[in-house]
Formats: structure tokens, sequence, C-alpha cells
């Protein structure tokens, strides 16, 4: 009888997702699997859910043929030998988690990573992304209030958004969030913040979530290309929201046409050309992806020329949270008690907090753990046809001839402490 681990989550005390919660565990137990949960005191479902559900509790995994989590799964509760399925941060050779992978390979164990569980078209199955763009949206837009406040003087209806973990759940979130749209549908925004643009990146599934948090305010859609012309007409009782694809955000090195194909393999030979949006944007929300050796989309250079008394951008929302990436400000990312930090291109300094000269940045890890309960169970419903394939696989034998689903082969990063062929780049990473 093949039993299923379920790791406790330590990243920070913040995160309180689960992989699976108890109905679904419930069902895998029906099935006649068994399944073993780390006992954990700020997951959002309790221990005691777990237990009615039929699962056992018990810190030691090592009895189990599948260990699952959601973070990286610390380097102590690796398990020689056994299938680890979570996010490891580590498919862009991120230097902070090659030890994990390292540790991975040198215990002889597998890496499977949700990031990588793809159907046939390479879209992402398994995912909180969406959670991510709601809450890094909410976070924002309660940051851009506190900005205009502390370092401008200037009051604002972003002072009666929240942070989006202080909310019980997402429905109320929204609900609140839609009276403070009635609000500046009614009585409009300060003139001096007039017109407020939103500079969405991307159009996936962060962007979605982003959207869905805009739909409670007054938001009338333009084009990249329209910005500049609200400087000379726009309504005060509305909030402006420009989204951005990679055709208005880089540009061929050699002049040649952008293809989008193109840029997605050879992201070297193209440059950002979002410099000439900068100075109509008002908050700059980034919920693209991207990976090293592509254009950097925000760089400090272009702040620097944006700073002063006059400048209108007022926050920078790096829901990617891509440490010095596609917005070279993100040196680090914030916790939900210290979500902001204030970055100077003059003096090339970070100051917590939400005062001083410069470029307010709310870069929050792990947004998603700030509605957990909704993140989870919606993570859990795509996750969930997977798991029984996955604790049945007989992991001696190559991925190759497996019964792995063909959606969850490509998630296979190491193998019995080796990489896998489409991953074998990262050795680069490893040994530097």
């Amino acid at each position: 009888m093949k039993r299923l681990g379920i790791m406790k989550e330590t990243k920070n005390r913040w995160e309180r997702r689960v992989p699976m919660n108890p109905p679904s565990v419930k069902k895998l137990i029906d099935k006649g699997y068994q399944v073993t949960i780390q006992p954990s005191e700020t997951r959002i479902y309790k221990n005691e859910a777990y237990l009615a559900a039929g699962a056992e509790l018990a810190e030691d995994l090592s009895n189990c043929d599948l260990i699952i989590g959601v973070k990286e799964i610390p380097l102590e509760g690796i398990i020689p030998g056994k299938p680890h399925l979570f996010f490891s941060h580590t498919i862009k050779g991120q230097d902070y988690n090659m030890p994990l992978l390292q540790h991975i390979l040198d215990t002889g164990s597998t890496l499977m990573d949700y990031e990588k569980i793809i159907d046939d078209q390479g879209r992402r199955l398994v995912f909180f992304g969406k959670f991510a763009g709601n809450a890094g949206m909410v976070d924002a837009l309660w940051a851009a209030g506190q900005r205009y406040l502390q370092e401008y003087g200037i009051e604002t209806p972003f002072l009666k958004v929240k942070q989006s973990y202080q909310y019980e759940s997402l429905e109320q979130c929204l609900a609140e969030l839609r009276k403070i749209g009635k609000e500046i549908e009614r009585e409009g925004l300060p003139a001096e913040i007039c017109p407020f643009n939103i500079c969405l990146l991307g159009y996936g599934n962060v962007s979605i979530g982003c959207q869905e948090i805009l739909e409670a305010f007054p938001i009338k859609e333009v084009s990249p290309e329209a910005l500049a012309g609200l400087e000379i007409s726009h309504e005060s009782n509305r909030l402006y929201l420009s989204i951005f694809r990679e055709e208005h955000l880089v540009e061929r090195k050699d002049g040649g046409e952008f293809q989008l194909s193109d840029y997605f393999v050879n992201g070297k030979d193209y440059k950002s050309k979002m410099e000439q949006y900068l100075p109509y944007c008002t908050m700059y929300m980034s919920g693209i992806y991207w990976a090293p050796g592509y254009p950097v989309f925000l760089k400090n250079s272009e702040l620097g020329k944006l700073q002063g008394e006059q400048q209108k951008l007022i926050m920078i929302g790096d829901i990617t949270c891509d440490i010095e990436g596609s917005i070279e400000a993100t040196r680090k990312v914030t916790m939900p008690d210290n979500p902001v930090f204030i970055y100077n291109p003059v003096t090339d300094s970070l100051t917590d907090g939400f005062k001083g000269a410069g470029f307010a940045v709310c870069a929050i890890d792990n947004l998603p753990c700030e509605f957990s309960r909704e993140a989870s169970d919606f993570f859990n419903s795509a996750l969930q046809p997977f798991v029984p394939a996955m604790l049945d696989n007989d992991y001696s034998q190559p991925i190759a001839v497996s019964i792995l689903p063909a959606e969850i082969q490509p998630a296979v990063i190491a193998h019995l402490g080796k990489l896998e062929d489409k991953y074998q780049y990262l050795q680069k990473y490893l040994n530097r």
C-alpha cells in the first residue's frame, strides 16, 4: 500500500498553504492509499482536519513513497533516495538554491517541480499564479496609499485598502475594494495624482489575478501607446490600466522585426524599450516571466532619470520577485510585516519603509500565502488527479519508461541523484 507524505512548510512564518487539503486526502485514502502529515501549527488546515480525514500525523516521513510540499524543503528534510515534489526554484540556476539541488543529487534523490508540470503546449497546469496577482495587486495599492501619505502628505482612498493577509478571505477583500471603487467613482482622486496609470506587465495567470482585483475599481483600459495622451485628457474618477506584452517591452538590437517566438529563443538579441512609457506610469506592476539572459525591463539608470520632485512613478510592485532580474531595484524580497523599501537610484541605496527620495518597491515573497485557503484549494484541485500515478510509479526505473503521466515527466529535474537530460544545463550553475 503506497504512502504519501506531506511536509510542513518552514520557509517563513507567513507560509500557511498546503498542497492537498483534507477532502482530497480523504479521497486518496478511500482509494486505498495511506497519508502521513507532518504536524504544523501554522498551516491553514489544522492537524485535526487531516486526522478526521484518515491521515496519520508524524514528523518522520521516511516510510513514505512520495514526499510533497509547497515551498523549498530544507536540506535536512530531504529523505535520501526518495522522490520529492515542491517548488524548488532551481530551474533558472538560482544561486540561493543550488546547495539544495546539489544535496538532492548527493543523496540519490528525485526532484520534481510543480513549475514544470505542463501540457503538450507547454502551459503550466499546477500553479498559484492567479493568487499571487490577487495579493500583489492589493498590497501594491495599499502601499501606494501609504507612500502618498507618508512621503508626500497626500490623502487618497487607497488608505482604506488593507494588506491582503488582513482580509478574512478573497471574497471579503473584493467586497471591501468595491466600496472604495464606488467612492473613487463618486468623488474622484486628488488632482495631483491624476491620471492614475497602472502599467501591468504580463497577460498570464499573475496578470489575470491583478485584473481581478482591479475590476473592483472604476477602470478604463488603454493601450501603452495611449498613456502619453492621458496627460492632456483624463478623468479623475478613473484608474487607467495598460497591459504590456512582450512587443511593448522589447525590440531587436539590430532594428529587425519583433517576433515573439524568436524573442523566447534569442532573448539576448533584444533590448528593453520600456523607458518611453515610464514617465507616464504611476504604478509599475511586474507579472511577466523573466529569466537570466533576457533584457532588464526596468533599469536603475532609467529610474535615476525619473527621480525628482515631479516624478509620477509612485510604486513598483514586483510580483515576480526575481532578485536583480527584470527590475534591477529588486535587490531583496520582503515579507508582509515589512513589505516595502525605498530604492534611491541617486545614492544607490535601499531604506525600509515608505519615506525618502526614490521609488517604493513592494516585492513580497510567497504572495499566494496571503490568501492561503483559496490558493490551496485551487492548487489542490489541479494537483489531485496526478497524485495516484505518482504514488504508484516505480522510481527505481528511468523516467522515460515510467508510468508517470506525460504532464508530470517534464517536471522531473533530477532522478536518483542525476540531472535529467533536459536539465543538464544546471550543472554549470552547480559548478560555479
